[in-house]
C-alpha cells in the first residue's frame, strides 16, 4: 500500500478550519452525564483526546462507550458537564453541527442507504452542482475515485450499497468519515465485520490519519487491536469512567481487571463431555454458486467448530440447515431420521436453534422491547399449562432468569431493544434460542460485539450446553475462540470443506493452511 496517499489530506468544499496543533488536548469531555427512564449511562465522565493518537476506548457493554460517542457526535444532548473541541466548548445540537465543527463518526451498526450509490452515500448534502444548480453526477464520480485512491480502496463509486458485501460498506463509511476532513474521528467497532486483510488495510489507513495529526477515538473489544494500534486507552465501567492509561504500560490481565472489576480466569473454560450418539448429520449439501458437497456429523455434547475467511461459506451452510435459504441438493439428518426442512419454523419443531450473525438485519425487532424478543421463538407447546393455554407467567419468569444469567444491562423487561447496547442485544438474542431448549444449537459469530467479560460467560454457557448433551455448532472468525472451544474443527475454503480437525491437532497454523488453499 502507499502510505504516502493514505497520508494525503482529504479535503472537500466546506470542511472544518486548519487544524490547531497548539491545543494539548483535540477533544475534552468534562463531567459528561447522561440519563435514559431508569438508566443513568453516563456519571460524570472524562475523556482527554490527544492529537496525532488513537485512544482506545474499553469497557464491558453497556458501560457507556457508544452512549458517551454520541453525545460527542451531536446525536444526544448531554444532561450536564461539557465538551471541548480545540480547547473551545462547543455545543453540539446535530451529528451535521458534529460534522462541520470537525468530528465524524463511524457507527457500529452501519448507517448507509441501501438504495442510493457509493457516491451518493459519501457526499449526500454536500453534492457538486453544475452551472444549473443541479448535482454533477461525474465530478461526483471523479471525487469519490480520488478519495478511494488515497485510501487504497478498490470500489465502483456508481455501485449500489445493497450490493457489496458488509466489509465493502465498512470500507465506505470509512471513506466518507474521511472525507470531512474532521479533527476527531470516532470508530465504533470498525473491525467487527472485516477480514484479516481489511483490518491491516484499515490500520494503515489509521497510522496515516494519526500523521495527519487526527485524534481518532477506538472502540473495540479486541485486546490486540488495542495493543497493535493504540497510543492510549479509557475505560468505562457502568456508566463511570475509571481511567487512562499508555496501552505500552499494562498488560492484558490488568485491562480486563479494569474493564469487569473482577478477574476472569477462564476465557476459554472448554471442558471435556462424554460425547453421544449423531445428533445431526449433513451429507453432500450443495448449493449452487455458493457451496458444494459439503458433509459432517456432530453429536450429542459436541462443539463443533467452524472456521474459514469471510466469503468461505460457513453462514451459507448454516442458513441452509435452519431452513433459510435450503439447498439445492444433499441431504440432512437429525437423531438418525432424514429431514426436509423449508424454512426456519421446520427447524425450530425439530429441535434446531440457530443465531445468525447479523443482530440488526436478521435478529432483533427493533420496535419491539425485550421481553417480546426473547419470546419471540418460542413454540407455546413448551409453556401450556394443564388447561391447555400458555402459561405466560412461567415463559416470563424463564425469559427473566436468563436474562439475569446472561447479565443484560436492562432497567426492565419492557425496554426497547433498540435501546441497548449492542452486545446486550446479543444477549437478548442468545437468549431468545436457549429459552426454546434446543437440542441443535448452531451459533454464528455469537461473540461479535460482545466485551471481554461477557464472552467468558457465554463460553461458559455454551459448555454447560455440551454437558447436557446439547449439539453445538459455532461459527467464528476469531480462531483463538474456534480453538479454545471446539472439539473438532471443520475448515471451509470457496464453498467447500477442506478439512475437519481434531482438538489435538487443530492450532492456528494447521486451521489457516486449509482456510486459505
Amino acid at each position: 500500500m502507499n502510505s504516502a496517499a493514505v497520508e494525503e489530506t482529504v479535503s472537500v468544499s466546506g470542511a472544518t478550519p486548519p487544524r490547531d496543533h497548539s491545543c494539548e488536548y483535540v477533544l475534552e469531555v468534562v463531567n459528561v452525564s447522561k440519563s435514559f427512564p431508569g438508566v443513568l449511562a453516563l456519571d460524570d465522565v472524562q475523556l482527554k483526546i490527544r492529537p496525532g493518537t488513537v485512544h482506545a476506548l474499553m469497557g464491558e457493554n453497556g458501560a457507556g462507550k457508544s452512549t458517551l460517542m454520541k453525545v460527542i457526535a451531536g446525536i444526544y444532548q448531554p444532561d450536564s458537564g461539557e465538551v471541548k473541541l480545540r480547547g473551545e466548548t462547543i455545543t453540539l445540537e446535530t451529528p451535521l453541527k458534529a460534522q462541520q465543527s470537525g468530528i465524524a463518526m463511524i457507527h457500529q451498526e452501519l448507517l448507509l442507504m441501501n438504495q442510493m450509490t457509493v457516491a451518493e452515500n459519501i457526499w449526500i448534502r454536500r453534492e457538486p452542482k453544475n452551472a444549473f444548480g443541479f448535482i454533477d453526477h461525474s465530478e461526483m464520480h471523479k471525487m469519490t475515485e480520488d478519495l478511494f485512491d488515497r485510501l487504497n480502496i478498490h470500489l465502483d463509486p456508481d455501485a449500489e450499497i445493497s450490493t457489496l458485501s458488509v466489509a465493502n460498506r465498512q470500507m465506505v463509511e470509512i471513506a466518507k468519515a474521511v472525507s470531512f476532513n474532521s479533527d476527531v474521528l470516532i470508530m465504533d467497532e470498525p473491525t467487527s465485520a472485516i477480514t484479516e486483510t481489511e483490518v491491516a488495510h484499515l490500520f494503515e489507513i489509521i497510522r496515516g490519519l494519526r500523521k495527519q495529526g487526527i485524534g481518532i477515538v477506538y472502540i473495540t473489544h479486541k485486546m490486540s487491536e488495542l495493543f497493535e494500534i493504540a497510543d492510549e486507552f479509557s475505560v468505562f465501567r457502568d456508566g463511570k469512567y475509571i481511567g487512562t492509561h499508555a496501552s505500552a504500560n499494562v498488560t492484558r490481565d490488568e485491562i480486563i481487571h479494569m474493564m469487569v472489576g473482577r478477574n476472569v480466569d477462564q476465557m476459554f473454560p472448554k471442558e471435556e463431555v462424554e460425547l453421544g450418539e449423531v445428533l445431526l448429520s449433513v451429507k453432500n449439501l450443495t448449493l449452487e454458486g455458493v457451496f458444494n458437497d459439503v458433509s459432517f456429523d456432530v453429536r450429542a455434547g459436541e462443539i463443533l467448530g467452524f472456521a474459514g475467511l469471510v466469503g468461505s461459506g460457513r453462514s451459507n451452510v448454516a442458513e441452509a440447515i435452519f431452513g433459510v435459504t435450503p439447498a439445492d441438493s444433499g441431504t440432512v439428518w437429525i437423531e438418525g431420521e432424514e429431514v426436509h426442512i423449508k424454512n426456519p419454523n421446520d427447524a425450530i419443531m425439530k429441535g434446531m436453534a440457530f443465531l445468525t450473525e447479523d443482530r440488526k438485519e436478521t435478529g432483533c425487532f427493533l420496535s419491539l422491547d425485550i421481553q417480546e424478543n426473547i419470546q419471540s421463538a418460542v413454540l407455546h407447546e413448551n409453556f401450556v399449562n394443564g388447561g391447555g393455554f400458555v402459561d405466560q407467567a412461567k415463559l416470563n419468569i424463564e425469559s427473566e432468569e436468563l436474562c439475569r444469567k446472561l447479565r443484560v444491562k436492562t432497567p426492565d423487561m419492557e425496554e426497547a431493544i433498540e435501546n441497548l447496547s449492542g452486545g446486550n442485544q446479543q444477549k437478548v438474542l442468545i437468549g431468545r434460542w436457549l429459552l426454546t431448549h434446543p437440542r441443535i444449537l448452531i451459533l454464528d459469530e455469537p461473540t461479535r460485539g460482545i466485551d471481554v467479560g461477557a464472552k467468558a460467560e457465554i463460553h461458559t454457557l455454551v459448555t454447560q450446553l455440551a454437558h447436557k448433551g446439547v449439539a453445538v455448532i459455532m461459527i467464528s472468525s476469531e480462531l483463538p475462540e474456534v480453538l479454545g472451544m471446539s472439539d473438532r474443527v471443520l475448515v471451509m475454503h470457496e464453498g467447500r470443506v477442506t478439512g475437519i480437525l481434531d482438538r489435538s491437532e487443530a492450532d492456528q497454523v494447521s486451521v489457516m493452511k486449509l482456510a486459505a488453499q
